[in-house]
């Protein structure tokens, strides 16, 4: 069980903290094709924590393909099952390492209580991502029933790229929950997380890059829900979006997946 610090030892973690700024893709941090910045906000004292790299739909297309090329290699798509169980294991250490740096960040950036974020966000989010894991090798396929001259099976086979759109008030525990199940199953995935709540999700990634997830295969793109958000709900070559935000948004997405532009 978590242990809380004391309030100073907080505001000392808080104050040595080298904050995530930049979009991570293709396994590393870069700057923004869009050549633009959004104020990260601390809602219980309103001052500006940093300054982060927004994207747009450049950086969308970027994403895309170092994800659609990652897949097409099957460097991870194609690696053995254990394998992959054994890169998210990795990464769920790797949280619970870093785990009072994400709850930082997160209480900074959402306002959370710093208690909040500790014993129910991170547990939470680690809890998922071992057991995504551990299910990676246990999930078995099926033979359908059928006549004697016939053999039906049925496979469960990796999408290919998949977005992730998170809404801001639980940002750790919904990137696990979108991020586990698509990286177990074998795909690449692109994250868009809140535009007021980006910086634990490009920390996740960082870690992930650490743990063994290979370049290309978990991109997190920061910026506002037009520019990228909607770019990626258009975007023909993304195999599958998983949203979670307001109604209003959610019939959006619904609408730019039944348009063909």
């Amino acid at each position: 069980m978590s242990i809380l610090l004391s309030k100073n030892e907080y505001i000392d973690i808080a104050a040595k903290i080298q904050f995530p700024t930049d979009p991570f893709i293709n396994g590393k941090f870069q700057k923004s094709k869009a050549g633009r910045v959004m104020e990260s906000i601390n809602p219980a004292t309103g001052s500006v924590i940093t300054n982060i790299s927004a994207c747009d739909d450049s950086d969308v297309n970027y994403a895309v393909e170092v994800s659609r090329d990652a897949f097409n290699s099957g460097e991870w798509a194609n690696k053995h099952p254990s394998e992959r169980k054994s890169v998210l294991l990795k990464l769920a250490q790797l949280i619970e390492e870093n785990k009072t740096e994400l709850a930082v960040l997160e209480s900074l950036e959402s306002g959370k209580p710093i208690s909040e974020c500790e014993l129910t966000d991170l547990p939470e989010t680690i809890v998922t991502i071992q057991w995504h894991a551990e299910a990676i090798d246990k999930m078995y396929d099926q033979i359908s029933p059928a006549n004697a001259d016939s053999v039906g099976l049925i496979t469960r086979e990796p999408l290919g790229v998949v977005g992730c759109v998170l809404p801001w008030n639980f940002p750790l525990m919904m990137l696990a929950w979108k991020i586990a199940p698509a990286l177990a199953g074998g795909n690449s995935v692109i994250v868009k997380p809140a535009e007021q709540t980006s910086m634990t999700a490009l920390r996740v990634a960082e870690l992930a890059t650490e743990a063994g997830i290979p370049p290309g295969v978990l991109n997190v793109l920061p910026g506002e829900g037009p520019d990228v958000g909607e770019p990626m709900g258009r975007h023909l070559d993304i195999d599958a979006i998983s949203f979670t935000g307001s109604t209003e948004v959610g019939r959006l997405f619904l609408e730019f997946s039944g348009q063909v532009i």
